[in-house]
């Protein structure tokens, strides 16, 4: 651990972590999926942020 800052390993091992991640039936792949596409995502500058497609999102799925 470095000054303060967890790894990813280190977080996904936390015992209240992993009650927390069993509770909402998420596996520790699944995390590590997400934030690989994250990654991922920040270094395509073709993509806008999230942020800007939540909004789009908003106003054209209103009613559904």
């Amino acid at each position: 651990m470095n000054e303060g800052t967890q790894t990813l390993d280190e977080l996904l091992s936390d015992p209240m972590i992993q009650m927390v991640m069993a509770r909402d039936s998420v596996r520790p792949e699944e995390v590590r999926w997400l934030l690989k596409r994250v990654r991922d995502r920040e270094q395509d500058p073709s993509l806008p942020p999230a942020y800007m497609l939540a909004e789009t999102c908003r106003g054209r799925c209103k009613g559904l």
